[in-house]
């Protein structure tokens, strides 16, 4: 724990002037889990590592004004990163130094917000994950013929303060949580350009305290309102993603007019192009519909042929596995890590320096309907070919040859990748 360079005196004077009771060990707390997030510079371009390197004077520093009611946070840093779907979106990044006090006043809060919030919530929440929400869901689309899939449009830059902060009232009186959460929802974002704006509305996505808020939100607009005025429909939620199962089609249009309308009046929109309403389809539902499949947290669901086990035999189900785009990204990433110019590796550290990549994909995308996942190892088999072409430049294989170093590699060493570890060698051809 940082110090303070005081007298005792001067201690006991200073401690009886604070009007915020606010601990030493929660602001070093605070800076530990910041540094286990890593992430980039604010507007200061202080990193973690120079922040660290004068740990004990700047975390006395945000204690101390944290305690005495005198911080104010800075802007914070517009980032632009690339969607998905296309476009971009904004990010808002905290300094360092705001960062650690965000996550003090998140570790005092989140305890006394999370108990309240319903078990179909799944985003940014200790103890819950995606996949959770990815196995919930299939199931739901088995009872269910028809989903409506919705995306709130901007969620994090057009939460109107008034109505979240009245939340925030809500649930807590400590008057250092209602102060700063005011404060870093009316703090201005820096532009790539300099310039600084101010807001009236939103939370900036890339703040630590943003997603806790944001839940909040969405806790009285959508997950609390649905379950008192609609307690028998179905629902899940990750953030500003969610999922209504319906039983027919005219149930699923006449929730997607409430909900629009339920959201207007909050200050939200729906997406107009990623909300829909989708049909179930299955070997046992011959109904023919438009829509018969969505993306949901990097997985489609979607009609699939699947094996039943005891009676070894096929039928079509309504099932998850891991989408298109997230296969793009894969790729993306694999080409972004250059790998075949890596050529002072050997395959050893290759697999070293690659398999904690490949386990996490595997680890999520793999979870349901894992085989779909072999477009993934194929084009990260050929990767190794270019590698090795490359690496033994000397020895002008062609890409045949190269290839079947490879496949005797794999058969030799068939736990050397993550992927050949679970079956999935693939082709490298």
């Amino acid at each position: 724990m940082f110090r303070l360079q005081l007298s005792t005196d001067r201690r006991k004077v200073m401690s009886q002037a604070k009007p915020f009771v606010i601990s030493k060990w929660q602001v070093m707390r605070a800076f530990e889990l910041v540094k286990a997030n890593a992430g980039a510079a604010g507007i200061d371009q202080q990193t973690l590592a120079e922040y660290e390197g004068n740990l004990q004077d700047n975390l006395y520093k945000l204690w101390n004004r944290l305690s005495s009611g005198s911080y104010f946070p800075p802007a914070v840093k517009a980032v632009a990163i690339p969607k998905k779907s296309g476009g971009e979106r904004l990010l808002g990044i905290p300094t360092v130094n705001d960062r650690v006090a965000q996550m003090v006043v998140k570790l005092k809060f989140e305890p006394a917000v999370e108990p309240h919030f319903l078990a179909d919530s799944y985003g940014y929440r200790p103890n819950k994950s995606a996949l959770d929400a990815i196995g919930v869901t299939r199931e739901r689309c088995w009872h269910d013929d028809w989903v409506l899939e919705f995306d709130i449009k901007g969620l994090f830059d057009n939460i109107p303060h008034d109505l979240l902060l009245k939340a925030v009232d809500k649930h807590t009186d400590c008057p250092w949580i209602r102060l700063y959460i005011r404060r870093w929802l009316t703090a201005p974002m820096q532009m790539p350009n300099g310039e600084q704006v101010s807001r009236e509305k939103g939370t900036p996505q890339g703040g630590v305290i943003s997603p806790l808020l944001a839940n909040l939100f969405l806790h009285y607009v959508f997950d609390k309102w649905l379950q008192k005025y609609y307690p028998n429909t179905p629902w899940c939620r990750y953030a500003d993603d969610g999922l209504v199962h319906c039983r027919s089609e005219r149930e699923a249009k006449q929730m997607l007019t409430i909900l629009e309308q339920r959201f207007k009046a909050c200050g939200l929109e729906l997406h107009p192009l990623k909300t829909k309403i989708v049909y179930c389809k299955d070997g046992s539902r011959k109904g023919r519909y438009e829509n018969t499949a969505f993306d949901f947290l990097g997985y489609t669901f979607k009609p699939r042929l699947c094996k039943n086990r005891k009676r070894n035999s096929l039928f079509v189900n309504f099932t998850p596995a891991v989408s298109k785009v997230a296969l793009k990204a894969m790729r993306l990433k694999i080409r972004k890590l250059r790998i075949r110019m890596r050529t002072e590796l050997s395959i050893e550290q290759l697999a070293q320096w690659l398999n904690p990549i490949i386990n996490g994909w595997i680890g999520y995308y793999g979870r349901y309907y894992r085989s779909a996942l072999y477009a993934m190892c194929r084009h990260f088999n050929k990767t190794l070919v270019r590698w090795a072409r490359r690496k033994f430049k000397a020895l002008r294989w062609h890409k045949t040859r190269a290839a079947q170093f490879l496949e005797h590699i794999a058969e030799q060493c068939p736990n050397l990748f993550a992927h050949w570890r679970v079956g999935m060698t693939g082709a490298f051809a």
